[in-house]
């Protein structure tokens, strides 16, 4: 008969849900979910940016084409082909600047929000011990 007793409780305790256990368990499969995509993520905007690149070519390959039909005929003067080689050049300048900017702010970024993560983690472990010894002192004092 107290065998009986014990595997009831037994089972009880294997059935019982813990609150923990499930946001643990759920947050930790979503988190895993984020962290396997993005390698893909990545690899898409790689593939986004060289179909960008392709049609960039082939549409600046075209161009060339035009340019010597066209503006060899209107005799274009050089100096204003420099000018805009200039203002593209500047233009150029400050997207790529405006690049590393913004990789340089999500990376900072992203480092800040882990280094809040590890100091939350080892805030709560300091609350956790102690918590854990008061409680163990406040069972002390009723024994």
């Amino acid at each position: 008969m107290d065998t009986d007793v014990k595997s009831d409780s037994k089972k009880q305790d294997e059935n019982k849900i813990s609150l923990c256990d499930v946001l643990k368990e759920d947050t930790s499969e979503v988190i895993r979910k984020l962290e396997s995509q993005t390698p893909l993520l990545f690899q898409n905007y790689s593939n986004l940016y060289t179909a960008y690149l392709h049609m960039f070519d082939d549409l600046f390959g075209t161009c060339y084409i035009y340019e010597k039909e066209l503006f060899d005929k209107l005799h274009i003067d050089q100096s204003i082909l420099k000018q805009i080689k200039s203002n593209s050049e500047t233009l150029k300048n400050i997207y790529l600047e405006n690049i590393e900017r913004n990789t340089k702010f999500i990376d900072d970024y992203t480092q800040m929000r882990i280094s809040a993560i590890k100091s939350f983690d080892s805030y709560v472990h300091v609350m956790m011990e102690t918590y854990a010894k008061y409680l163990s002192e406040f069972k002390k004092s009723f024994k």
